[in-house]
């Protein structure tokens, strides 16, 4: 599997930098999330992305806003040519996209895709790939994990969580464990409500996990990392 980091930056982006955005390319190419920057990064290197499938981990803008323009796009630019990509949401996704549709657009405009719901735990095939959801703790919002593998290599993906031993099983003895670190310090908020990572809260689910190569994402580009340790760049390729 070949990895292409499209965008990284946490819910506000780091300058220049677009949100979050994983392509995985194999048998086909699958991206993971599709924040906002995400489209125009990917229409850099071809008129128009020639993506098999989309699987959002959950409904914050950072993670799926470029979903709108991709459908007008689709229905009526550059994108009306090509195939309807696959749209994996979590469950419920459907109706809470229709809902986003009716209020952004309208009604069906979401229709420029082909509507799946993946299920908590439930592997499920996208071009070649194995994707297994694992639910992770972010706020009160529904929000998922992803593992991906074309059978001989492991990706892992946290999406946005608090600490959880989720973290560790979606990375189990994977390749690379993609793994976000929004946080400073292990706290966020006056009221004890946790949706992030700090640096030190990914490094140990790294740990637990058995994971062969940790790189940071998500993470405010004014915040250091330990030495020794990878932050993803946007454009980053990786060869798993």
């Amino acid at each position: 599997m070949k990895l292409t980091v499209v965008g990284c930056s946490p819910a506000w982006p780091n300058p220049g930098g677009a949100q979050s955005g994983y392509l995985v390319e194999g048998s086909g190419r699958v991206l993971l999330d599709c924040g906002p920057g995400v489209l125009p990064r990917l229409r850099e290197e071809e008129g128009w992305p020639h993506v098999d499938a989309i699987v959002i981990t959950h409904f914050h803008l950072d993670h799926w806003g470029d979903l709108v323009p991709w459908t007008f796009g689709s229905m009526f630019g550059p994108g009306r040519e090509l195939p309807a990509p696959q749209l994996w949401l979590p469950p419920g996704g459907r109706t809470q996209l229709g809902e986003f549709g009716e209020r952004l657009g309208f009604a069906g405009m979401f229709d420029a895709f082909e509507l799946f719901e993946y299920a908590e735990g439930e592997p499920f095939e996208a071009d070649g790939l194995t994707i297994t959801p694992v639910r992770v703790p972010h706020y009160q919002l529904q929000t998922y994990a992803l593992r991906v593998s074309d059978g001989k290599t492991t990706l892992a993906y946290s999406g946005d969580s608090a600490p959880s031993p989720q973290l560790a099983e979606v990375g189990r003895d994977a390749d690379l464990f993609l793994c976000e670190a929004t946080l400073k310090e292990s706290k966020e908020g006056p009221d004890g409500l946790r949706g992030h990572l700090s640096a030190e809260e990914a490094i140990a689910a790294f740990e637990d996990s058995g994971a062969k190569r940790l790189v940071i994402i998500h993470r405010p580009s004014e915040l250091p990392l330990p030495d020794g340790i990878e932050r993803a760049s946007d454009g980053d390729v990786f060869t798993l």
